[in-house]
């Protein structure tokens, strides 16, 4: 089946199963404690039952996290209506990995929830993680969880290329990563900066690629030509998604739930791009912090949050692919029926080097002066 079929199915199958509305808000950092269930929330409350540990749990847990603040309310609602913890969530999107280490000598936080697994085998080597099994662990694929249970995958995430069909007809669209640098698309880009986590694992998975198959001087030169032809750098997702809308720019990338959610629910024109050379899928994880106040909820938290009924909840309601098998078995359909060119990423190896490469590309590569910060 080709690409463009299999994603009008998934667009088709994604209106079935009443995603609209449900798209996740970018929002500022800010701390939230949730007391109170949303009138639309408490069926889904309802039919979340887990086998998350009640006993000699703290009054509290403090998440931090990259996800957004409605898919973090509905399972922190969920959560506290389980066990009687009362949830505080913290979202720092680009700057979670930054807060933990400084952090490390006085935790101030329970949980974190998000972020690419190469950051979380960054902060497992500071030793910022305390291990621990839940029940679900041995579920599931070795790929989305580290050998010594310092930390486990909740979300796979295949980040695409996509174009703005009112601006680029298909056989004028990319078809690969490497064709972004041709002149044709110069000032049609726009991306994450270094902050975001899918932005990170995707600058770092291209010049890998480089590493593996030529030089990653090779690599270099070719980030910095994709530079000159990338028009402006967003902190916000959905700021970059509205430049695209708008016509300002007719090129990007995204997490696939992500573009998804801006075709179905706010009506953009977008195309997906089934790279060539591949697509980096990433796995946002969840691991519960060393030495963190507030212990056992952090460990129930985990467990909780982990489970396949609450995996599959986020599916339905925020398009998010489970990692836990039986929560994929009962997730929308069309989480399994399609197919996507995975690119071959060594994500190991990448956190070994993904902090010094993002360093140089953001202090010698990239243009600062593109930079949109709000």
């Amino acid at each position: 089946m080709k690409f463009n079929k299999i994603i009008s199915i998934i667009l088709v199958l994604v209106a079935l199963f009443s995603l609209a509305g449900c798209s996740t808000k970018a929002s500022e950092a800010e701390n939230t404690a949730v007391e109170s269930t949303p009138a639309n929330s408490e069926e889904k409350v309802a039919e979340v039952q887990t086998e998350a540990p009640v006993a000699d749990l703290e009054d509290k847990v403090v998440i931090y996290s990259t996800h957004g603040e409605d898919m973090l309310e509905l399972v922190a609602i969920a959560f506290e209506a389980e066990t009687g913890v009362k949830v505080e969530f913290i979202n720092l999107k680009g700057e979670l990995a930054e807060r933990v280490r400084a952090e490390k000598e006085n935790p101030q936080s329970d949980v974190m929830y998000g972020g690419a697994s190469s950051i979380f085998m960054e902060l497992k080597a500071d030793d910022l993680f305390e291990a621990f099994e839940p029940t679900w662990a041995s579920t599931l694929n070795p790929l989305f969880k580290d050998s010594e249970n310092y930390w486990f995958g909740t979300i796979q995430t295949p980040v695409m290329l996509f174009y703005n069909s009112e601006v680029i007809a298909p056989e004028d669209a990319p078809k690969d990563w490497a064709d972004l640098t041709k002149e044709q698309f110069k000032d049609q880009l726009v991306f994450r900066n270094a902050l975001s986590s899918s932005a990170r694992a995707t600058y770092s998975s291209l010049l890998q690629q480089f590493e593996l198959t030529s030089t990653l001087d090779a690599g270099w030169d070719y980030m910095k030509q994709l530079d000159q032809n990338t028009k402006q750098y967003y902190g916000s997702e959905s700021l970059m998604f509205q430049a695209v809308g708008r016509k300002e720019a007719s090129i990007s990338y995204a997490p696939l739930n992500s573009i998804i959610d801006n075709k179905v629910n706010n009506s953009m024109p977008l195309e997906v791009v089934n790279a060539v050379s591949g697509s980096p899928i990433i796995t946002d994880g969840i691991a519960a912090i060393n030495n963190a106040p507030h212990p056992n909820a952090a460990k129930a938290f985990v467990e909780f949050a982990g489970s396949a009924k609450v995996q599959a909840m986020l599916a339905t309601e925020f398009n998010r692919m489970p990692t836990n098998p039986e929560a994929l078995a009962t997730s929308p359909e069309w989480m399994g029926a399609f197919e996507i060119n995975a690119m071959n990423v060594d994500w190991a190896d990448l956190a070994s080097k993904q902090s010094e490469w993002m360093q140089k590309w953001d202090t010698e590569i990239k243009d600062s002066h593109k930079d949109v910060e709000k």
